[in-house]
């Protein structure tokens, strides 16, 4: 079929079909140019406190509105369910983060970040009683296996702290990271989340067609060469057919 197919005509064939694949790739890449820059930016309201039951419920996931959102929460703090996340850091300095257990108005604990220390510090005399808060609700972590074999915490796994406090009933999915630290403590950095970026579908899906067509044109060169090829072997095996025939008696 390659020997069709480096035939003059074919090879013009060829490059005409190689340069409407171009065209359609370079428009293909304008459409998918023009899909980033008609990209959405979602905004939402994050920095704005708003009672945490308002955005999230105990026991539920937490839905894209709650997370990195600012609430703000009134509860109670149970002493002796302190823990140390260790490893951590916050505005580029190393440290440990002090994770506290909250039971909020509602009855459900909620797992607050109050501040950090530097590596290995002496942790304050933490405040007792009720407690009113605000904070970024964050989304809860992952304990990573290496974390296991080493011994140490590092990661504010919800489904770990459950099993290290007492009483625990309802929980809420995520935690908090509270804007203001105790005395004896730094402030936790929690940036707001980044806007989502929703793109153009309509510039998308006409990038996607303008490279099927490009494909198509090269697949198109390949199927007319391949049918020529297949008529000419047709035609020779005829002619061999009628060669090979024996002549009528005379």
């Amino acid at each position: 079929m390659w020997r069709i197919a480096r035939r003059p005509k074919w090879i013009a064939a060829l490059l005409l079909a190689l340069g409407v694949a171009a065209v359609f790739a370079a428009l293909g890449q304008w459409q998918l140019e023009r899909s980033i820059e008609a990209a959405t930016v979602i905004e939402r309201d994050t920095e704005t406190p708003v009672p945490l039951e308002s955005v999230a419920e105990p026991q539920e996931v937490m839905t894209s509105d709650a997370s990195g959102r600012t609430v703000s929460v009134d509860g109670t703090w149970v002493e002796g369910d302190d823990v140390v996340a260790t490893g951590r850091e916050s505005g580029g300095e190393p440290g440990d983060w002090i994770v506290r257990h909250l039971v909020t108005s509602d009855g459900a604990s909620l797992a607050v970040v109050v501040g950090f220390v530097a590596p290995g510090a002496d942790i304050p005399d933490l405040p007792v009683g009720e407690a009113s808060l605000v904070g970024r609700y964050v989304p809860s972590e992952s304990p990573q296996q290496s974390d296991f074999e080493a011994g140490e915490r590092r990661a504010i796994a919800v489904a770990e702290l459950i099993n290290l406090w007492r009483d625990v009933d309802l929980v809420y999915s995520g935690y908090l990271a509270a804007a203001d630290a105790p005395p004896g403590l730094e402030e936790i950095a929690a940036p707001p989340p980044e806007g989502d970026v929703e793109l153009n579908l309509l510039n998308l899906f006409y990038a996607i067609e303008w490279v099927l067509f490009g494909g198509f044109a090269v697949y198109l060169w390949w199927r007319l060469v391949r049918d020529e090829y297949e008529k000419e072997q047709a035609a020779l095996a005829e002619a061999s057919t009628a060669a090979e025939a024996p002549s009528p008696p005379a």
